[in-house]
C-alpha cells in the first residue's frame, strides 16, 4: 500500500499521462463531493452546531502537512491568554476505527486512540476526545470537561460537525498537485474550496501572511525525560532517523539543517511498531519525531530521543481563535455547510 501510495504521490506531482484513464472516476468523484455539500447545505444531512466555537484544521490533500504541530501551537497560545481549549480527532492509526467516543489518558495505548491525540494530550494536558464522528466526540469532550474552545485536528471535509472558523494548511513544497481531485491527481475537494476557509497556511514558507515555519525543539530523551539544547555534540553527529509520518523528507531535511548527517529507519504513517524495528540499531544514538515516541517508550533501545515540533502562527490567524475563544456563545458565528 505504502509503495502504491508513493506511486501516486508521484504522478500527481508530474501529472504523469496515464493519469488521464482516470479522468472518469474523478467526475464521479467530484459528483460526489458536490451533492455531499448540497445535502449538507440543504439540511437533508445533519449538521451538529454547539454552544462553544469550533475550529478545524485541515487540508484537501492527503498526506502530512503538519496539521497537529498547528494545533498544539494554537493550544499553547490559548493557555497564554487563560482561555480553555479541548482538542477532537478522529484517531487515524488506532487499530480499528474509534466508534465511540474516547477521552484520551496518559495511560491510553495508542493503539486505541492514535498517535497524534496521544501526542497532544501528553504534550498540552488539554483534553482530547476521539471518534469517527467528531460531533460524538464534541459532545463528549462538552459533557467532561469545561473548556472555551474545540479545534478538531483534521475533519475539514467532517460537514456534520459545524463549524466556526476554518484553517487549511498545506505543503508548499508539494503544493497542490496536477491540481486535479481524486483518484486523477490528490485534492479530496477542488482548489475552488481555498476560496471558502478563512485562513490558509502554508507549511515550508518562511515569509508572506500565511507563512507556518516549524522548528524543532530541545531533546528529550525517550525513557528519562532528560532534556538537552539541540545540537550534534548532544547526539552524535549521525543519529539513526526514525520516523513513521506523512512527510518524512521535512524531519530529514530539518535535522540536516541543524548539522546532523542522520541516516534514515523510514515507515510508513501512523506505523505500529514492534522491537523488530529497532534490530541493529544500538550501536549510536536513534531519533525520533514525537508522533512515534509516544508508540515506542517500551520498544527503543536505551538511547533513544525524540524532538518536538514548535510551529509559529502568523499572528493573525492567532488573533483569530482568541477572539472567537473570547466571543463563546455570545455571538457564534453561522458559517455555511
Amino acid at each position: 500500500m505504502s509503495r502504491l501510495r508513493s506511486c501516486l504521490l508521484t504522478a500527481w506531482q508530474r501529472n504523469a499521462r496515464w493519469l488521464l484513464l482516470l479522468r472518469p472516476l474523478e467526475f464521479v468523484y467530484r459528483g460526489i463531493v458536490h451533492a455531499r455539500r448540497w445535502l449538507y447545505r440543504r439540511g437533508l444531512l445533519r449538521v451538529s452546531r454547539f454552544p462553544v466555537p469550533v475550529v478545524v484544521v485541515g487540508n484537501i490533500t492527503p498526506g502530512g502537512t503538519g496539521k497537529t504541530a498547528v494545533v498544539v501551537a494554537l493550544l499553547e497560545r490559548l493557555r497564554e491568554r487563560g482561555l480553555r481549549a479541548g482538542v477532537v480527532s478522529r484517531g487515524y492509526g488506532a487499530a480499528a476505527a474509534v466508534s465511540r467516543p474516547l477521552l484520551v489518558e496518559a495511560a491510553t495505548d495508542p493503539a486505541r486512540c492514535g498517535d497524534e491525540p496521544l501526542m497532544i494530550f501528553l504534550r498540552t494536558g488539554a483534553p482530547v476526545a476521539v471518534c469517527r464522528d467528531r460531533a460524538r466526540a464534541v459532545a463528549a469532550l462538552l459533557a467532561n470537561a469545561d473548556i472555551d474552545i474545540v479545534l478538531s485536528d483534521d475533519g475539514l471535509q467532517h460537514y456534520g460537525l459545524a463549524r466556526d472558523l476554518e484553517v487549511l494548511l498545506y505543503d508548499a513544497a508539494r503544493a497542490f498537485g496536477n491540481g486535479r481531485c481524486l483518484p486523477a491527481g490528490p485534492l479530496r475537494e477542488p482548489l475552488s474550496r481555498l476560496a471558502e476557509v478563512d485562513f490558509v497556511l502554508a507549511r515550508g514558507e518562511h515569509v508572506g501572511p500565511g507563512a507556518v515555519e516549524y522548528t524543532l525543539g530541545e531533546l528529550v530523551h525517550l525513557h528519562t525525560g532528560e532534556r538537552r539544547p539541540f545540537s550534534a555534540a548532544a547526539i552524535g553527529a549521525q543519529p539513526y532517523a526514525v520516523a513513521g509520518v506523512g512527510n518524512p523528507g521535512l524531519f530529514l531535511a530539518m535535522l540536516r539543517t541543524l548539522g546532523l548527517q542522520p541516516e534514515p529507519c523510514l515507515f510508513p504513517d501512523h506505523h505500529p511498531y514492534s522491537a523488530a524495528d529497532f534490530a541493529g540499531l544500538e550501536d549510536r544514538a536513534i531519533l525520533m519525531t514525537e508522533k512515534d515516541a509516544v508508540k515506542c517508550r517500551s520498544l527503543a533501545p536505551p538511547n533513544s530521543w525524540y524532538a518536538p515540533v514548535e510551529a509559529t502562527l502568523p499572528a493573525e490567524l492567532v488573533e483569530a481563535v482568541v477572539a472567537l475563544a473570547c466571543r463563546g456563545v455570545d455571538q457564534p458565528i453561522q458559517r455555511r455547510a
